[in-house]
């Protein structure tokens, strides 16, 4: 053999490296998985189907992804895994050929208030530095332009070979001062604090769990600057200030050491530092109550500091770009001619354009991320990887055509087939039938949902399905038709001059008592106007897919409120107290105190959760679980369904109307797969929205208006029909029923529409289309209407 000569391989020889484009799954027992072995091929786009509850996510998600990342993760030293999201290990025999999982879902991007899209994405950080090179005058690196780092002077001693020098410091941010970068200020109304007639001792202050002898208070009463026995209108100006707006100040209760401040300052640190929508009930009344936000005035909401608004390019500052809409931004960006930053221009222009190939285009950089729907938030955390160098990724998608209309739902298709066509494995948890069409592989998850699901009941091609006989094969090809007539409204709600975000002044007349959908391209408008101008108005009853305020010791019994009869139910057959059947309360395993697992936090590394050795898992103690009703235990109704334990209340001795008729209610709306104690965590948003929908079903008032946001999320095909029936048995129940939706089966089933556009942002906020789908049809006047003329011609 000649040195250096090059010997090619034989053309037919297969290297052995290229025989591993599998993702293989052998014995997936996660949650419902029933011993799942499957095989996915790789560099394929993948659709995972089956009906709400039957195991799509708890192989995709809980099993293929949660591996990956675990592995991944375990390839990093135990410190720099204490920073990172910890997965554990899913239960399943074998895993082979996996690549690098990387997660697009829904979940919300954060609840911060300094959270924007900018600060989210690269776009601000390239934004940044671009003003800091071109911007004139010239104020600083590019930290100069950011709203969450501040301003700030200081004096210091530097030691250098021994010597001391004193030296002075600057860090230069572009943050407000006024506000702290927020946008905006919290004004507190004291009279709404306390009552001035009354002494501290007597309960002057008014705040909710500010009792007389809470530790709170007492620092108040006790810290020796006020007399607790007087009324606080006798107060000196020293002690009203001392009071009011005391700095914070050592003092000793009761020989403790504690701090001592002002009424106003305890407030604010207690309320105003978290998430509103995070307090109970009646303490968000008491903030509505006290506190007013409002613009901060020093920078006009804008976030930045005067000096930084002051240095501009072509007469635009930092916080004017970002305020603009993102496709408006990108054709600013792309009229700058300058040598020195080509490439920066380049990769900033990239990614705007990226946020306009997604159908964001309509969305500002100063928007903040927590007001992102889940649709808006995945399609966000798509624009990182759309211009990736990275191959032979695995991307795992969470029903990324949420929140779509039809008119974007293709081109969110082709960037699925864009991340396909590089040599990435797609996998895509979805219902909609046009995503399905496009796969080139589909796994059906059935036959249905809970115990009764968690099989792959097929896999192959769409063709294969649509002949398959599985649930998804046979309404694949459903279409609904448009109703031959329509309810008579009985009044209308009137809306006018509606101008919140892109909605330009715009009047419209709701009616009343009849089924209406709000429709429109993704940001025309339907959630401003809905949010802006019907929510919040008396008998509006307003059921989105937020988070649901719980731990994970909720659940649906306990959120519903039917777990109150069911313990009376087994008090009363067996003559104990209730409280023992709760797993809150005093029949609480003491192991684990009631939650069936006992939690072990590792510190940095990943936290572990390990059935509890007392109970076994079912969160009582043998003394409970003896006591029985209908032949059951406690523990064995928390594991049942909604559908078993409808049944097992309905009648006997279990027989319970209060639980059976809360029962019944997640049967109409689609849950009945749920179990009783499953943990409120692990509910997909769709979920939410329909359990928050049971609960608001109780009751006999007629002239309640239902206002449903996009209800069909995580519905599979054939629960559609289901719940289309709900919506007509509220509606001729006497209720009206308000819901923006996308689904053209829910459209086609509609008394009436609106329709908002004609596009997004700027180019939406108008209503483009108002009376029956006949007439939308007909008229095809509309992208609504061209794409529910074409649906119902099948």
């Amino acid at each position: 053999m000649t040195v250096g000569t090059r010997i090619d391989p034989q053309p037919s020889a297969l290297h052995i490296a290229d025989s591993h484009d599998l993702i293989r799954v052998q014995g997936a027992r996660e949650n419902n998985l029933k011993n799942v072995t499957v095989e996915i091929p790789k560099r394929r786009l993948t659709v995972f189907t089956g009906v709400s509850g039957s195991g799509k996510s708890s192989l995709v998600f809980h099993t293929i992804a949660a591996e990956s990342q675990r592995l991944i993760n375990e390839t990093y030293s135990a410190f720099v895994q204490g920073f990172m999201p910890t997965l554990g290990r899913p239960d399943v025999d074998h895993l082979d050929g996996l690549t690098t999982a990387i997660i697009v879902d829904q979940q919300p991007m954060g609840s911060s208030p300094r959270s924007t899209i900018g600060t989210a994405t690269d776009a601000g950080a390239l934004l940044r530095i671009l003003f800091s090179r071109l911007a004139e005058p010239h104020i600083g690196s590019q930290r100069a332009f950011a709203f969450n780092i501040a301003s700030a002077e200081a004096t210091g001693t530097v030691v250098v070979n021994g010597k001391k020098t004193e030296k002075g410091f600057s860090v230069v941010g572009g943050m407000c001062l006024r506000c702290e970068g927020l946008g905006t200020v919290t004004d507190i109304d004291p009279a709404e604090l306390y009552d001035d007639a009354l002494s501290l001792a007597d309960g002057a202050i008014t705040v909710p769990g500010w009792k007389p002898d809470s530790w709170v208070v007492r620092s108040f009463t006790e810290s020796g600057f006020l007399d607790p026995h007087r009324p606080i209108r006798d107060y000196t100006a020293d002690e009203l200030h001392d009071f009011l707006h005391r700095d914070p100040v050592k003092v000793k209760v009761n020989g403790l050491n504690t701090t001592y401040e002002g009424l106003l300052a305890r407030v604010r640190k207690s309320f105003l530092t978290k998430d509103k929508e995070t307090l109970q009930p009646h303490v968000r009344a008491f903030v509505d109550r006290a506190v007013a936000f409002s613009v901060c005035p020093a920078c006009h909401g804008t976030r930045l500091s005067e000096t930084t608004r002051s240095s501009k390019i072509d007469g635009i500052n930092i916080a004017d770009a970002c305020a603009l809409q993102i496709s408006d931004l990108a054709a600013w960006v792309r009229g700058i001619d300058e040598p020195s930053v080509a490439t920066l221009l380049k990769v900033l222009g990239g990614t705007l354009d990226s946020f306009v190939g997604i159908g964001l285009g309509y969305l500002s950089l100063d928007r903040a991320s927590s007001t992102l729907s889940g649709g808006e938030a995945q399609r966000t955390k798509m624009v990182r990887h759309l211009g990736s160098a990275l191959t032979e990724v695995t991307y795992v998608f969470d029903e990324p055509t949420v929140g779509l209309h039809p008119h974007d739902v293709q081109r969110m298709n082709d960037l699925l087939v864009r991340l396909r066509n590089k040599g990435n494995t797609v996998l895509v948890v979805e219902h909609k039938p046009e995503t399905i069409l496009i796969a080139d592989h589909v796994v059906d998850v059935g036959p249905g949902a809970g115990a009764a699901g968690g099989e792959v009941v097929f896999e192959g091609t769409v063709e294969q399905l649509r002949t398959s006989g599985t649930l998804t094969g046979r309404h694949l090809d459903d279409r609904a038709s448009v109703k031959p007539s329509v309810r008579t409204p009985r009044g209308v709600l009137e809306v006018r001059g509606a101008n919140s975000h892109n909605l330009r002044d715009v009047d419209v007349d709701i009616p009343l008592g009849v089924l209406t959908v709000v429709t429109g391209v993704a940001g025309s408008g339907k959630s401003s106007l809905i949010s802006g101008s019907v929510a919040g108005r008396d008998g509006v009853v307003t059921v989105d897919q937020g988070p649901i305020k719980g731990s994970r010791r909720s659940n649906p019994a306990t959120y519903t409120g039917m777990l109150d009869p069911i313990r009376k139910s087994f008090a009363r057959v067996n003559g104990v107290k209730p409280a023992l059947f709760s797993p809150n309360s005093e029949g609480a395993c003491p192991g684990c105190k009631g939650a069936g697992l006992i939690y072990t936090d590792l510190a940095i590394m990943a936290g572990v959760a390990t059935t509890c050795e007392d109970c076994e898992g079912k969160r009582f103690p043998p003394s409970v679980l003896r006591h029985r009703l209908g032949g059951r235990d406690i523990s064995e109704v928390f594991a049942m369904s909604v559908v078993e334990a409808e049944e097992f209340f309905g009648a006997g001795e279990a027989r319970t109307p209060a639980a059976r008729a809360v029962l019944t209610r997640l049967a109409d709306v689609g849950l009945g797969y749920l179990s009783l104690g499953q943990p409120l965590t692990t509910l997909s948003g769709g979920e939410r929205q329909r359990l928050k929908l049971a609960t608001h079903m109780s009751g006999t008032a007629r002239d309640r208006v239902y206002v449903l946001d996009e209800p069909t999320s995580g519905l599979h095909l054939a629960d559609v029909e289901q719940l289309l029936g709900l919506l007509d048995r509220l509606v001729d129940s006497g209720r009206s029923v308000i819901v923006v939706e996308h689904h053209q089966a829910v459209m086609a089933h509609a008394d009436w529409i609106i329709d908002l556009g004609p596009g997004a942002g700027h180019d939406g906020g108008r209503i483009v289309f108002e009376g029956t789908p006949a007439a939308l049809v007909a008229a095809r006047s509309t992208l609504t209407g061209a794409h529910l003329a074409d649906y119902v011609a099948g």
